[in-house]
């Protein structure tokens, strides 16, 4: 009998552990789907385009292209999902004029550090976010600019190699 009750809780323990592991699980990947729904990306109403971009820690942004209506104001919520911080992993929102050559503006934003990555003396840049660690997000609101398409990256040190995209405006 005693044998029997031993068995009994050391079945629920680990029926209970197990429980506990399907939920982390779940929550990740519920914030894996809800990271690249589309629910999430571009939202407009009569009079603005809403967007979130989400960047993370393997130095990536969750959109590669982001279309807008032109004569619409954009409203754009940058999200860093990672956990690392600013000055490891930070991320930001540079969207580029035309023809902004970027791994050269890539190099000046490299010596901007005190200005968070944005060479001040620059007419490359249309509009940018903070620059922002693990957990943080900023909201910008700007017109967009004439219709065409136009760069966006982020000016961290070495990520505009890999974290951009193309802002098309329509």
């Amino acid at each position: 009998m005693k044998l029997l009750k031993i068995t009994l809780a050391f079945l629920f323990v680990v029926s209970l552990s197990a429980c506990g592991d399907d939920k982390k699980k779940e929550e990740k990947e519920t914030v894996t789907i809800g990271a690249k729904s589309t629910d999430t990306e571009t939202k407009t109403d009569d009079n603005v385009t809403e967007i979130v971009l989400l960047a993370d820690d393997m130095m990536k942004f969750n959109m590669n292209e982001i279309k807008v209506p032109a004569g619409k104001k954009v409203r754009l919520t940058l999200r860093h999902v990672g956990k690392q911080a600013i000055e490891v992993m930070g991320h930001n929102f540079v969207l580029l004029t035309q023809g902004t050559e970027i791994p050269a503006f890539g190099a000046k934003a490299s010596a901007a550090r005190d200005n968070g990555y944005i060479p001040a003396d620059t007419d490359a840049v249309i509009v940018h976010t903070k620059m922002l660690g693990g957990g943080q997000s900023d909201t910008i609101e700007f017109d967009p600019p004439a219709p065409g398409t136009y760069d966006f990256i982020c000016s961290f040190p070495g990520h505009y190699s890999v974290m951009k995209g193309k802002f098309i405006v329509e």
